[in-house]
């Protein structure tokens, strides 16, 4: 069995979720799965790179405004959320994918879809568990006990050993994809990953 593509990703980042909705199939088409990984942009850009986020960095964050609309517009991606909405806190979103994907590790597409979709596509604030625990969850999975764990130290431990999990596979950007020890940065590298799954590489 081919070995996974391993997908990294932050809820607060555009080009993660648009990355989001294409990564599964893309995988599938070279008989490969996905797995799902948490990442910080807070944490790798802000406190280990030293530098601003994507939209505050002059010059450059006006661009992928523009870009990432442009995507949306192009392919007719759900995206009601204002780009330049406060991001709020990412804990939340973070931890409750760590904790369906601990519990319940097949469902953990499904789960990160749901929170993209949520925080994205219908333009949800998404910064406390409360507001987390009311979106629409995978069948089977109780709000209420969503609610209880977010509130609980094992879901940030859960997120902790992810991101510093990422943090020594040297991922600094949401959305990065790992094929075969192959690192991808960026949802424009999409194009290239499914290149060198189809050559093997270069």
């Amino acid at each position: 069995m081919p070995a996974p593509l391993h997908f990294y990703f932050d809820f607060i980042s555009p080009y993660g979720y648009l990355a989001s909705l294409k990564i599964e199939d893309l995988a599938k088409k070279h008989g490969r799965t996905v797995e799902w990984h948490a990442m910080l942009l807070g944490v790798s850009v802000m406190k280990v790179m030293g530098l601003k986020p994507l939209l505050d960095t002059p010059l450059k964050g006006d661009y992928a405004r523009r870009d990432v609309l442009r995507h949306v517009r192009k392919n007719k991606i759900a995206f009601a959320r204002d780009i330049d909405a406060p991001v709020g806190n990412p804990l939340p979103m973070a931890r409750a994918f760590c904790l369906v994907k601990h519990h319940h590790p097949h469902l953990q597409e499904l789960m990160a879809r749901l929170i993209y979709r949520a925080y994205w596509a219908q333009g949800l604030d998404l910064s406390t568990p409360e507001a987390v625990a009311r979106i629409a969850l995978p069948d089977g999975l109780s709000p209420a006990w969503l609610e209880s764990q977010l509130h609980g130290e094992f879901a940030a431990t859960l997120l902790r050993r992810e991101v510093d999990a990422s943090l020594r596979a040297g991922i600094f950007g949401s959305p990065t994809v790992v094929v075969d020890s192959e690192p991808f940065w960026g949802f424009d590298r999409l194009a290239d990953v499914d290149e060198w799954l189809k050559r093997g590489g270069w």
